[in-house]
């Protein structure tokens, strides 16, 4: 099975390791996606026990194209590679093969040279300002701006979890979020609206969409602020 460690759609912040551990008393394998949340909090994987845990590096700061997927030997040496090519094989006759060593059985060809050059320029980035000093920015702000949304007349919030991160997800009386989007847009804020590739979140919750406002250590209250000035706009334009 595969679950989110944090919800891309509400920010909710998932019991990752007591469903990995309801998981593991079934024999199900456990893929993570930690995409969402590597770059808010701390991922262990040890703690966590899963099998596999995927990132995304662009999430991370750093380039598109390239990402980081962790599996834990006993599963990786019992799956057979997926693609071919150079420094995957051990060796190759016209009889058969045999593949490589862990890791190499996976990395056929050649890699992303400039991505992970770039992804580890990210990483350090991240460890020189700290995880902490950043999931401790990043919680201020969601406090603020769930705060400044709540005041809004018309708005309501989509996932409201105490345990979430910089992610505000909301939807507006009487407007659909594709046009709360383009006239926020204009005011210089930029949000994300849609599905999110979550639609049987939407269907949850009862909304086609919703306008996300995704929060990150570069953002400010005044940004937050603006994005308040700019959805009052919103109201006044579908008034």
């Amino acid at each position: 099975m595969s679950l989110p460690q944090v919800s891309n759609a509400l920010g909710t912040i998932t019991p990752a390791r007591e469903i990995v551990r309801i998981a593991k008393r079934k024999n199900v394998p456990v893929l993570l996606d930690a995409s969402q949340a590597a770059y808010h909090m701390r991922v262990d994987v040890q703690a966590l026990d899963c099998d596999f845990m995927v990132a995304t590096g662009h999430k991370l700061y750093g380039p598109t194209g390239i990402g980081v997927l962790y599996g834990k030997e006993s599963r990786l040496e019992g799956m057979p590679p997926f693609l071919g090519g150079g420094d995957m094989i051990s060796s190759v006759t016209f009889e058969k093969s045999t593949w490589n060593v862990l890791p190499y059985k996976f990395e056929a060809g050649t890699p992303h040279i400039a991505g992970a050059i770039g992804l580890h320029a990210a990483l350090d980035y991240i460890d020189a300002i700290g995880l902490d000093a950043i999931a401790i920015h990043e919680r201020d702000l969601t406090a603020y701006a769930t705060r400044v949304l709540e005041a809004i007349p018309g708005i309501r919030l989509i996932g409201t979890s105490p345990e979430k991160s910089s992610i505000v997800s909301f939807v507006m009386d009487g407007v659909h979020p594709h046009d709360i989007g383009t006239i926020v847009d204009r005011e210089g804020i930029a949000i994300r609206t849609g599905h999110h590739c979550a639609q049987p979140v939407m269907e949850r919750f009862g909304v086609p969409a919703t306008a996300r406002a995704s929060i990150a250590m570069y953002n400010t209250r005044e940004e937050i602020d603006r994005l308040g000035r700019a959805l009052e706009t919103v109201r006044e334009v579908f008034a």
